[in-house]
């Protein structure tokens, strides 16, 4: 029989990587893997001698839900697909000299996604959902995606009020438009693409705990310097407690490794312990609090999908 391995991570949450879709699946996107170590040296790096975690460290994160699927009904007959979703952001300040974390901010937002060319903002009791309209046909199942914009949004203007000079800023996911912030990681800790060849893979699977890849360059849409970082873990699967981050292609290499040293000395003490959260190690201890905050800051959905669907029988 041959190797198997058990995820650490619930069922319910996916998987640490994704099968078919994740380390087994090339991306296209060209990748520089010479920039900080020539490719035929690249090399597990460890904790460099001098690197201290900077004193703050915020966190950011988003949640968004979907609280009903609604259709309009046009004057030519026609139909359009949308969805009410509720969305929120927030940011979490540790200190880490004095060692105390708090919610420093919040944001909740709402709206109706929709190609209807008549749809207008939808009252439900006290809640409002302002129309968002959206490009293309408005299939229903790709209008999720459009929430993503305006939740980013949000997690820019949580996360702009909160910095101080020093401090290092967590985004967790890809940093997408968010590039322009300064001193910012994006945290992404589901892997769903391979970008390294399989020589490079192996130096990332080969990681210990508290070791990291070296620098890469991406160029995705996006584009960006990235590197792998092993979180705390149990010995199992060779993509166990592996996470990515990258910073903004905007900065020199010597930036970029800088930022890539300072994540290895930082990220490490959030990470989760599996008797605690079902994606740990990966769920970062702040980032687990602040999504249940957040969710709860979205309100019942069953309530809010009751009161939709008051407000479209009056709208009948």
């Amino acid at each position: 029989m041959s190797r198997f391995f058990v995820d650490a991570w619930d069922p319910a949450y996916g998987a640490s990587f994704e099968a078919g879709g994740g380390p087994a699946a090339p991306s296209s996107a060209r990748v520089e893997p010479d920039h900080e170590v020539p490719a035929v040296d690249w090399r597990a790096i460890g904790p460099r001698a001098g690197v201290r975690a900077p004193d703050v460290v915020l966190l950011v994160d988003g949640v968004r839900r979907i609280d009903a699927s609604v259709w309009t009904a046009e004057e030519d007959g026609g139909s359009y697909p949308g969805i009410a979703a509720s969305y929120a952001a927030g940011v979490v300040r540790c200190d880490l000299q004095r060692g105390v974390a708090q919610l420093a901010g919040t944001k909740v937002g709402r709206g109706l996604f929709t190609a209807s060319p008549s749809a207008g903002d939808v009252v439900a009791g006290s809640v409002r959902y302002p129309v968002h309209r959206v490009g293309g046909t408005g299939e229903l199942a790709k209008l999720p995606a459009a929430v993503q914009g305006p939740l980013t949004a949000l997690e820019v203007e949580v996360s702009g009020a909160e910095r101080t000079d020093g401090d290092l800023l967590v985004v967790d996911g890809p940093l997408r438009n968010r590039r322009q912030l300064p001193r910012t990681l994006g945290y992404i800790k589901t892997q769903h693409s391979q970008y390294l060849d399989a020589r490079l893979n192996a130096v990332v699977t080969a990681l210990d705990p508290g070791q990291r890849s070296p620098v890469f360059r991406l160029g995705t849409a996006w584009g960006g310097w990235s590197w792998y970082v092993r979180l705390p873990v149990a010995p199992g699967a060779p993509w166990a407690g592996i996470v990515r981050v990258e910073c903004s292609a905007e900065l020199d290499v010597t930036e970029a490794v800088a930022l890539a040293d300072l994540s290895l000395v930082t990220l490490p003490r959030f990470a989760s312990n599996p008797y605690k959260d079902p994606r740990a190690p990966q769920n970062l201890v702040p980032i687990a609090g602040l999504e249940r905050r957040l969710r709860a800051l979205l309100g019942d959905a069953r309530l809010l999908h009751r009161v939709l669907a008051a407000a479209a029988g009056r709208a009948r």
